[in-house]
C-alpha cells in the first residue's frame, strides 16, 4: 500500500520557489499540454517545468474567486455569501479530486507526495478562470450583436414599402433571428 510523503515546513518551501519565466512555461504547459514534450525528472519547479508547484494552484484559486465574483456581480447577483459559497464549492471541488487520486493512487505502487496530488488538482483552476472569462465575453458579444442586428433590421423594415409581404417577411426573420439569440445568452 502506497504511503504518502509529508514534509515539514522546510521541505514545503521548494512547492513556491517559482520564478516568472517558470509559470510563464508552466502556463503553457497547462493550457496547450499536446506542444510540450515530456521528461521525466525529479528536480525542483524553478528548475523543471513538469515538477508540481502550489504556486498557480493557489492563485489559480484565487482568481476563480475573484472572476466568480465579477461574473455574479455583472449578473446582479452578488453577495459576500455568494462568494463564500463559490469560495467553498471551489475547494470542496479541490478537495474532492485531491480525494480521489489519492485514493487511487494508494491502490497503485509507489509513493506519492500528497502536496503533489494537491498542486496537481488545482491546475484545474486555471483552465476554470479561463472559462468564466470566456463564457463573460461570449455572452457580451452575442448581446452586442443582437442589438446591432435588431436595430439594422428595423432601419431596413422602415425605408421598405408599408405594407409589402418583403416587410413582413423581413419581420419575421428578425423574430426568429431575436429568439436564436435570446436563447443562447
Amino acid at each position: 500500500m502506497a504511503t504518502f510523503n509529508t514534509q515539514g515546513a522546510e521541505g514545503n518551501r521548494c512547492y513556491f520557489k517559482v520564478n516568472d519565466q517558470y509559470v510563464m512555461n508552466k502556463l503553457k504547459l497547462i493550457l496547450f499540454p499536446f506542444l510540450h514534450q515530456y521528461i521525466l525528472t525529479y528536480k525542483p519547479p524553478i528548475d523543471d517545468v513538469n515538477a508540481p508547484d502550489l504556486y498557480i494552484p493557489l492563485m489559480a484559486f484565487g482568481t476563480y474567486v475573484v472572476l466568480a465574483g465579477f461574473f455574479l456581480g455583472i449578473s446582479g447577483k452578488f453577495s459576500p455569501e455568494a462568494i463564500g459559497v463559490q469560495a467553498t464549492n471551489g475547494m470542496l471541488g479541490w478537495l474532492f479530486q485531491v480525494l480521489l487520486e489519492a485514493t487511487l493512487h494508494t491502490f497503485g505502487d509507489g509513493d506519492v507526495p500528497l502536496l503533489d496530488i494537491v498542486a496537481y488538482g488545482g491546475y484545474t483552476f486555471v483552465a476554470v478562470s479561463i472559462t468564466i472569462v470566456w463564457r463573460t465575453i461570449w455572452s457580451y458579444s452575442l448581446y452586442v450583436v443582437a442589438v446591432s442586428f435588431k436595430r439594422i433590421l428595423i432601419a431596413e423594415v422602415r425605408r421598405s414599402e408599408k405594407h409589402s409581404s418583403k416587410r413582413h417577411y423581413l419581420l419575421l426573420r428578425l423574430a426568429v433571428a431575436l429568439l436564436g439569440c435570446n436563447i443562447l445568452l
